[in-house]
């Protein structure tokens, strides 16, 4: 990891941040259908879409940045 230059090293945590969304919408999505799904089943579409959308962009960043993949 040493040979990333300074703006590599900021790229890659913009990244982590990215990927880190994903993964809480996904986790809302988890608790819904694990906990709550009678109540909050239609909430499910709209965060679908979230994720989608924040899936397009992580791609999109490591497709501009092809050392981070």
């Amino acid at each position: 990891m040493s040979d990333l230059t300074p703006e590599q090293k900021q790229n890659k945590k913009k990244l982590a941040k990215y990927k880190r969304k994903v993964v809480e919408l996904a986790g809302t999505v988890h608790d819904i259908v694990e906990d709550t799904i009678w109540q909050d089943y239609d909430k499910l579409p709209k965060l679908s879409e979230e994720i989608l959308v924040a899936m397009d962009d992580v791609n999109k960043f490591k497709e501009e940045h092809p050392y981070l993949k």
